[in-house]
């Protein structure tokens, strides 16, 4: 495959990060640089993947003449003190998930990117599967009539500790932030608009985060989705989308390379298969540098905008802020 066009920095080495790097290496590219809060972490980070350039503070990224793509990989609640540094120097960004802690932090975000003519994208694996291309040849084509519902489930088994980060309020943990943005980010790919009705139900930890939901929405069209979100059960990652005419089934939907179609009249079933769940981060890296390079933009930050509404409506009707939200 080609090597990376761009230089790339890295803000933060966990897992999520090393996924990155690998995905680069793959691409035939490397990193050109990383920063991390502990540089002893970068440096460890920038020696496994020959990276030539360690900062002495992660925010350096932004102010690095060389660098033309910051990738963000810290925790959530400090995603938006790396972003607007990055987008005011002309830098382009793309951050992992949940981009920002709520829609206004997004929206800062937003109007940084457009003043300085940057792109700004979130880390979604699912909108860069070539399965969900796919499919939306499928549904937009009329093929399976109107969407009716949606439905996704995303459950994950956790350590009932509240210092760990899924639990922890201080480091901006819960479901809906961690977990729930694959489900809602399914349910926006299909919905024909983004959702103006949402309820829910809740459960809450003793640290004050979500731990547990099930959430209802519905937008002007009528379209709904149901989704259940858990920390404490593993589910399947199983979405659905239901249509007059047929409905697609997807497994491991956030990095999904396969569907099922079933046609309701008939009961016949077409098995679509696209692109492979373990260049997921591939896929980002390309469509961020065809998007860099004026290429079209396949990043979707406004499906990342909608979301992101849903889920401060979500946190508003549960009580639930953060300590960067007082």
């Amino acid at each position: 495959m080609n090597q990376l066009r761009y230089n790339w920095a890295i803000i933060g080495c966990g897992t999520i990060a090393h996924e990155f790097a690998q995905g680069a290496e793959r691409l035939g590219g490397r990193i050109y640089g990383v920063g991390n809060r502990t540089r002893e972490k970068a440096v460890a980070f920038a020696r496994q993947y020959g990276i030539e350039t360690v900062y002495d503070r992660p925010e350096d990224a932004a102010h690095d003449p060389n660098v033309d793509i910051v990738y963000i990989a810290t925790p959530h609640n400090r995603h938006i003190e790396y972003i607007l540094p990055a987008l005011q120097a002309g830098k382009h960004v793309l951050c992992e998930k949940a981009i920002t802690l709520n829609s206004g932090e997004l929206n800062q975000a937003m109007e940084a990117a457009q003043e300085n003519g940057c792109i700004l994208a979130e880390g979604m694996t699912l909108y860069h599967m070539p399965l969900y291309e796919e499919l939306r040849k499928r549904f937009e084509g009329g093929a399976l009539g109107r969407l009716r519902l949606v439905q996704a489930s995303f459950g994950s088994y956790k350590p009932y500790d509240m210092t760990n980060r899924f639990f922890s309020k201080e480091l901006a943990g819960g479901a809906l932030l961690d977990i729930g943005v694959y489900a809602l980010s399914f349910a926006r790919w299909f919905l024909s608009s983004k959702a103006t009705q949402v309820l829910s139900q809740v459960s809450l930890a003793p640290s004050g985060v979500d731990e547990q939901s099930g959430i209802l929405l519905q937008n002007e069209a009528g379209e709904m989705a149901v989704l259940s979100l858990s920390l404490h059960a593993k589910q399947p990652k199983r979405g659905t989308a239901v249509f007059d005419r047929g409905y697609i089934e997807i497994y491991d939907y956030p990095r999904g390379s396969k569907a099922v179609v079933t046609y309701t009249d008939n009961g016949r079933q077409e098995i679509i298969e696209a692109g492979h769940t373990d260049m997921a981060l591939c896929y980002e890296i390309l469509h961020m540098e065809q998007a860099a390079a004026g290429e079209g933009n396949a990043m979707y930050l406004q499906y990342t905008a909608d979301v992101m509404e849903t889920m401060t409506t979500l946190r508003r009707q549960w009580g639930l802020t953060y300590p960067e939200e007082v």
